[in-house]
């Protein structure tokens, strides 16, 4: 029968996907037998559909024969009414052959239902067995993923191990002897650069004395400084204010002109 063969070959089917994950691709093959297992299941749900016709072709003529027994049974009470017995005898015969039959019809009729119930639940079961199967298939493959995952992630620490015997080390190293060159050389160009500064602040300091002196000349030639040292504070301090003021007006004038 097709329904017999079919769930002989799921139950092998499920019984495989076990063996196979320890296999080089394990997923893959996981989901190729569930593939299969969906197109037996398809062949099963059509054997399914072919059956049930069988069962509504039985259950029409159950139907049939109950109404043509209470046709004839209607119509031998009619003849026994009106007194007409060899007429309701032969319709009686007739009913007697059709409820014969009847019988038969509505006892195959119980049997294809119960086994129609009994693989209807039987493909529900697997259409329930596979769709768990194929979360499963979704869990193991994102699983399995995420530890080869770490698995990289575990032997890139090992790589990138930056001791100085590595590969990367030595690389390190370079990198870190380029900088300090630069950096040196940068160093040496900032000491470089501060020769002569000796020599440019003390002729600044020298010219800045002589200004002073010059200063202190023109002082005492304008009187506001005695020829000793006076600090030129104290001279202005001598000032009035009205000579402080004809002094400023003079400057002013001066530097306009």
């Amino acid at each position: 029968m097709i329904l017999g063969k079919f769930f002989s070959a799921i139950g092998a089917q499920f019984n495989k996907l076990g063996n196979w994950l320890f296999n080089r691709d394990p997923i893959a093959q996981m989901q190729y037998e569930y593939d299969k297992a969906v197109e037996q299941l398809k062949e099963g749900r059509e054997g399914l559909e072919q059956y049930r016709g069988l069962v509504e072709r039985v259950s029409r003529q159950v139907k049939e024969g109950e109404a043509q027994a209470q046709k004839l049974t209607t119509q031998a009470k009619t003849y026994l009414k009106i007194g007409d017995r060899e007429k309701a005898s032969m319709i009686a015969l007739q009913l007697t052959k059709v409820k014969q039959q009847l019988a038969e019809n509505q006892g195959q009729l119980a049997m294809h239902e119960e086994a129609y119930g009994n693989n209807l639940k039987k493909i529900q079961f697997a259409n329930k067995k596979l769709a768990e199967l194929k979360d499963k298939i979704h869990k193991y493959d994102a699983e399995l993923k995420m530890s080869e995952a770490e698995a990289e992630v575990a032997k890139l620490t090992q790589t990138f191990n930056m001791d100085v015997t590595t590969d990367f080390g030595r690389i390190e190293d370079e990198i870190q002897r380029r900088i300090d060159t630069n950096r040196g050389k940068v160093r040496v160009a900032a000491d470089l650069s501060k020769q002569g500064l000796e020599n440019i602040e003390a002729d600044e300091r020298l010219e800045k004395a002589m200004a002073d002196d010059a200063l202190k000349d023109l002082e005492v030639e304008l009187g506001m400084r005695a020829p000793e040292t006076t600090p030129v504070a104290q001279a202005q301090k001598d000032l009035g204010p009205a000579e402080k003021e004809a002094a400023q007006k003079e400057l002013e004038n001066l530097e306009k002109a």
